[in-house]
């Protein structure tokens, strides 16, 4: 692979916290197929990876995701053969939009610059996005001639109305970091001096939390996206008896009765 052309996602460990970083800047972080394959291998080993507690995401440079790169996914000169994109796109930009969303773990975005496309999809389908002043969301794909695509469809609808995401949707409006955090898009905006630090603060606050159960509620709060009222308050029964076997779970308890702050081990 030519890492300078295609870039490369890393991984770092820090302390219980998963570094994930999409780094391409010359290409403002847009996704070559080498990348979404790596994507997708961090974020499907850290499902399974009792010691983490929360993973936080970012572009490399001054720019969070521009998206897939589409053409450093296709080979040059030979055409895809029919029905190459339902193949390909459950496995690739799919997938990391589905792991971001469904990981039993708190996921943090900090996004400087452009997010487009899956970048502002990855940035949406975190728990929690913080970016800076200079940030714009956007959604081109009608302007790019095709249908949206990699979950825009289900998650802007969900986060800011039928009506705002019609207007990045189809109308492909970009929308500023404030107007996202006014509009329920993001988590905040703070200006770009202050990204790093209020994003450590966030996480800092995630990786001290019962692990478990921050990670169950996850679930029951996508889970009730598409379920009754009654369906939902069962959900969240099983996922209280499960909490309440943690270890986390007896801590909180001791910590109400002894009047101090919980110390969560995330077991």
């Amino acid at each position: 692979m030519n890492e300078a052309a295609d870039g490369v996602v890393s991984t770092e460990r820090d302390g219980a916290i998963l570094r994930i970083t999409l780094d391409r800047p010359a290409r403002r972080n847009s996704l070559s197929r080498p990348m979404i394959d790596a994507f997708v291998a961090a974020l499907t080993a850290a499902a399974t990876d009792d010691s983490l507690r929360a993973i936080h995401i970012r572009g490399a440079g001054d720019d969070f995701c521009s998206g897939m790169d589409w053409v450093a996914t296709n080979s040059a000169g030979q055409r895809p053969r029919t029905g190459d994109l339902v193949r390909r796109i459950p496995l690739t930009s799919n997938r990391v939009v589905e792991l971001i969303h469904t990981i039993a773990l708190p996921v943090v975005c900090s996004v400087r610059g452009w997010a487009v496309g899956l970048g502002c999809n990855l940035a949406l389908a975190a728990d929690f996005t913080v970016a800076a002043d200079d940030a714009v969301f956007w959604e081109p794909f009608i302007g790019r001639g095709f249908s949206p695509d990699s979950g825009s469809t289900w998650l802007l609808p969900r986060l800011v109305g039928l009506s705002r995401a019609k207007q990045m949707l189809l109308l492909g409006e970009k929308v500023d970091a404030h107007q996202a955090a006014e509009w329920g898009l993001i988590h905040r905006a703070v200006a770009a001096s202050e990204l790093d630090a209020v994003s450590e603060q966030l996480l800092s606050r995630l990786v001290s939390g019962p692990t478990v159960a921050i990670g169950l509620a996850k679930q029951a709060i996508a889970y009730g996206q598409h379920a009754t009222l009654t369906q939902s308050m069962n959900q969240e029964l099983f996922n209280v008896e499960l909490s309440s076997r943690t270890t986390d779970f007896k801590e909180g308890l001791a910590a109400f009765r002894d009047k101090r702050q919980p110390d969560f081990q995330g077991r």
